[in-house]
């Protein structure tokens, strides 16, 4: 057989059409098109269940999914301000014990080269039940892995499901389920619903219809209650920033407004 610098001409040309394939469902994922979806089926500002469109993985929820308050983040796993912000998400839902729940949905930024691949890895960790502490240890260590290669990244979230699942998970399934129709289909999903509600960049949160952006001066309508700030909230600022939104939402005793 022809060699091509210690390569098999017919390695090369698989070796391309494979990374050709990746590239293709890539684009697919974070295009968000999904057109055999109708997405006038689902109710964005709920949480959605698992159904055949999303691969059957249904929405991730830090909290519980019966809190009274729901907040929807879309989020990029190779974004550093979702990897900035996450401590603070966790902080916040265990603060308001069981009075805000924040649902996750992924929207990916084609300009990372890993953000689909770690996606699909917290997935590939949530069908086995390690969601949560999977896409915390991403976000903890994102400088680890953000400008791998396919193989070595691949490695690295191996070692990851392995950590957090101390060893008890099957690796043989984590691997087949991070190149899943299933997978892909989920993170499609987020993304279509990302695209429709149009999400514009990360971390973005979502409550009633309207946007909380963190990082720039903006305000809300609560209940009849406009709750604003002047400049991006960060640290325990941006966690009294939601305190204050749950309370409003909740109808409970007025804060302070954020200044």
């Amino acid at each position: 057989m022809k060699k091509l610098r210690g390569f098999s001409v017919i390695g090369l040309v698989i070796g391309i059409a494979v990374a050709a394939a990746l590239a293709i469902a890539t684009f697919m994922i974070i295009d968000g098109n999904n057109k055999a979806t109708n997405f006038n089926d689902y109710d964005f500002y709920s949480v959605i269940e698992p159904t055949k469109d999303n691969g059957y993985i249904g929405d991730h929820v830090k909290g519980s999914a019966d809190a009274p308050v729901l907040i929807f983040e879309y989020a990029d796993y190779q974004c550093p301000g979702c990897a900035s912000l996450n401590p603070r998400v966790n902080k916040m839902v265990e603060q308001l014990d069981g009075k805000l729940a924040v649902v996750y949905r992924s929207f990916l930024l084609s300009y990372h080269q890993n953000g689909t691949a770690a996606a699909s890895a917290a997935e590939a960790a949530g069908i086995q039940g390690y969601w949560k502490p999977y896409a915390d240890m991403l976000f903890e260590r994102q400088s680890e892995w953000e400008d791998l290669s396919s193989s070595a990244r691949t490695d690295m979230f191996v070692q990851y499901f392995n950590k957090v699942t101390d060893g008890r998970g099957d690796e043989e399934k984590f691997r087949r389920d991070l190149v899943s129709d299933q997978v892909a289909k989920k993170i499609g999903f987020d993304n279509g619903i990302a695209k429709r509600i149009e999400v514009e960049a990360t971390p973005a949160f979502y409550i009633d219809g309207q946007w909380i952006k963190w990082s720039e001066a903006g305000s809300v309508e609560i209940n009849g209650k406009t709750i604003s700030w002047e400049e991006g909230k960060a640290g325990d600022e941006f966690i009294e920033l939601f305190e204050e939104i749950v309370k409003a939402k909740l109808g409970e005793e007025d804060t302070d407004k954020k200044k």
